[in-house]
Formats: C-alpha cells, structure tokens, sequence
C-alpha cells in the first residue's frame, strides 16, 4: 500500500507552473500515485484521487463523508470559524439532511423550469454585448463572463439590482482562497457581511414576498417545512456561489480555448448545433472546478492499493479524472465534436447524489454565451494570440479559470 507522500504532487501542485499547466502532474499522479496522501497548504493532512474510476466510485461512496462538521478540528483549521455559518446547506450534509436540503431547492432547476429562463437569459447575453466595444480590445470576464451568471441568480434569488456588485465583491473575496493572516481575516469579514445581508434580505423577502426562489424558500420555513433559520441563510449563500464563479470560469475557459484551437471554433461556427457538444468538451477539458468539494473517511478505506484511514480528508481532482485515457481516447485533444453519453461521461459536474444541482443552468447559461458571442461576432480573436494565457494563481487548487480574457471582438469592422 501507498504509504508515503508523493513529492512531485507536494512541490509542483502550489508553483505558477502548475497554475498555467496541471494536467503534467495530473498525468504523473495517475499513473504512479492515483490516491496520494499529501500536506497541501492548509496543513491538513489529505488523500487526492485522479483517477476517473476511482473518482466516481469515491464521489457517491457513502463511507466519504461531506458533513464538514464530523471533521470539525480540519475544517476550523482550514476555512476558520466565520465559514461555519455559511456552510450549513447541502453541500456539506449527508443524508437524510442532504436529501430534505436538495428536494426543497429541486424543483427551481428542473428542465422545465430551467428552460423557461432562456428568454431572460438571452436577453442578459445581448445586453452585455451591446455594451462591449467591437474595434478595440475588451477583457470578456468583467465584461461579459462574470455579469451574466451572477445576474441569472441574482434574479433567481430576487437580489435587488442595487445591491449586486457588493454582494460579488463579498462573494469574490470569500472565493480568493489564501492561507495568509490578511487573507483569512478578509475572508472572515466577507463571510459576516455576506450571512449578514442574506439574513436581511430573506426578513425582506418574509414581510414582501416575490416571485422568485428565496421568497419560496422562506414560505417554507415559515409553514414549518423542515428547514431552519441558518439553512435558510446558507443555502441562499449557496446558491449565489456556486452558480456564480463556476460558470463565469467556464465561459471564459471556453471561449479561450475555441480561439486557440482554430479548427474546433470553425466547426462550431460551421455548424451551430454543436455548441452543446462544445458546452461538455469545456467541461471536460478544462472545466472550472479542479477538485470536488472535501470529504472525510467515516471508517478506514483502500481504493487503488493505498488505505485511507478514518478521518483524514479527501479529494477528488475532477481534472485529473477527466483526462484519464483509461476512460477518454486522445484525453489531452479538445474535440467539440467527441460523442457525449455513458461512454464519454465527464465529471465535471460531480456524480451521485452530490451532482451539480445547477448543471443544466450552466449548461444553457454556456450555450447561450457561446451562441451570442460567435453568431455575432464570428471573427471575434484573441487580442495578443502570441501572449500565454494569465490563468488564475491560487494557494490551493480548487477553480480553474483565467485571470484575463482580452480579445478584439471584430477586428475587420470599419
């Protein structure tokens, strides 16, 4: 068994290179250490898997725990005591909790429900485009990436428009995840004002109800549905971060890579239809979240010849997965033509009963973004295709996206 840290993960997982890069240390990691114990940057001791069959098997083990609360002394060490609050929602629960958390937030995201958005969404895509500069060079994620899922949930969720950008500032602060004192101290100070403003918006919504998802939520509270104060709270904060950051990353994620991969981009423009084929290939390749939220081993457990024993934390590198080749034929080309089913089946959207909740939000969300973007600007280049792309650097692997997508939308225009 697997007893010992692996040093290439150790030392490469935390440098700039890996940063613009991880799939090499991804591709080594699989191949000689699919489940490797390691001391990330937070200090606490954690099992990574990379492995696709390791990973799916592990992201619906029931023994992997996601009650953060069970693991208290790692979880206080790592995220403080201003997370606590926030973090009592469905992503870190197990059933029966889990269950009773996802089925009251369910019905917001079913496909009908979902596709009922597309007019407002659409509406979002071309507004922000209009507002874009078409001859001069326009970072697309302030411009474009960032604004459209957070308007998407803020409408969702019925947050006055007003108060938005100091709501994303708050949430961009919590996501910036630093191990520093000034980081940890931010953090915390974002984390109270974020539960702070939820707690005060939901009474708002108690004495003036709308027609939105929070408004529902808190009738649901009130008629004794079986969801608390602080639930209540945290699964609005919830909702607001994940359908945020991870989309806005996609979205810049795939547009980059479509510019740098000429031939998939002209598939795309050549044949519309296969955006959604594109939507998934994103999420394969490169998509947004790197590793699944943490667990914890509620008894000792082997998986690819190494034991994990009880208690330590885990997790469950969805890039790494996504480009196994025991899985994926050719899992380094970007094909937005691969055949997407059971064959093919990514994780970038987790598996099991912990599955992204909000996948088919961000999937019509990424195809409208992308069928906006190139069905209006369809010479739309990268504005220096020569510089290396900023991808974000982060103390601790958990989103991958870009820092900066600068591009030229109609370079030809009069």
């Amino acid at each position: 068994m697997t007893t010992v840290e692996d040093p290439v993960a150790a030392a490469e997982r935390c440098t700039p290179e890996y940063r613009r890069n991880p799939h090499p240390v991804y591709a080594h990691l699989r191949e000689t250490a699919p489940v490797c114990p390691m001391r990330p940057p937070h200090g606490v001791d954690t099992y990574l898997i990379t492995r696709y069959e390791d990973a799916r098997a592990a992201l619906s083990d029931p023994r992997l725990s996601k009650d953060m609360y069970g693991a208290m002394d790692a979880y206080r060490r790592i995220f403080g005591d201003s997370s606590v609050a926030l973090d009592d929602n469905m992503l870190n629960s197990d059933p029966p909790k889990h269950t009773r958390l996802r089925k009251l937030v369910n019905s917001a995201f079913t496909p009908r429900r979902v596709e009922a958005l597309r007019p407002k969404i659409q509406k979002v895509v071309e507004t922000l485009l209009d507002a874009c500069p078409v001859r001069e060079p326009v970072d697309l994620l302030p411009a474009f990436a960032f604004p459209l899922p957070i308007t998407v949930i803020c409408e969702l969720l019925g947050v006055p428009q007003e108060e938005r950008e100091q709501m994303q500032l708050w949430s961009t602060t919590v996501a910036q995840t630093g191990f520093s004192k000034e980081s940890k101290e931010a953090q915390a100070k974002a984390e109270e004002s974020l539960h702070g403003y939820f707690a005060h918006l939901i009474a708002r919504k108690r004495s003036r109800p709308g027609d939105d998802l929070l408004s529902a939520l808190t009738a649901v509270r009130d008629n004794d549905g079986g969801l608390s104060e602080n639930e209540l709270v945290s699964t609005a904060f919830l909702l607001m971060f994940a359908g945020h950051k991870t989309t806005a990353y996609l979205i810049g994620n795939a547009v980059y890579h479509l510019l740098s991969h000429p031939a998939q981009l002209r598939a795309v423009l050549d044949d519309p239809e296969l955006i959604p084929q594109a939507v998934e290939e994103v999420v394969r390749f490169d998509g947004s979240v790197e590793t699944a939220t943490f667990r914890y081993a509620t008894e000792d457990l082997e998986m690819s010849g190494t034991r994990i024993p009880k208690g330590a934390l885990v997790q469950i590198a969805l890039m790494a997965a996504n480009r196994d080749p025991r899985k994926f034929d050719s899992p380094d080309e970007f094909d937005v033509t691969r055949e997407v089913g059971a064959q093919n089946a990514h994780l970038g959207f987790g598996h099991g009963g912990h599955y992204c909740l909000g996948a088919p939000l961000a999937r019509l969300e990424m195809q409208l973004a992308l069928g906006g973007l190139f069905g209006r600007f369809p010479r739309v280049a990268l504005a220096d295709p020569t510089r290396e792309a900023p991808w974000m650097e982060v103390p601790f692997p958990a989103f991958r996206g870009l820092a900066e997508l600068s591009v030229v939308l109609d370079p030809a225009a009069p």
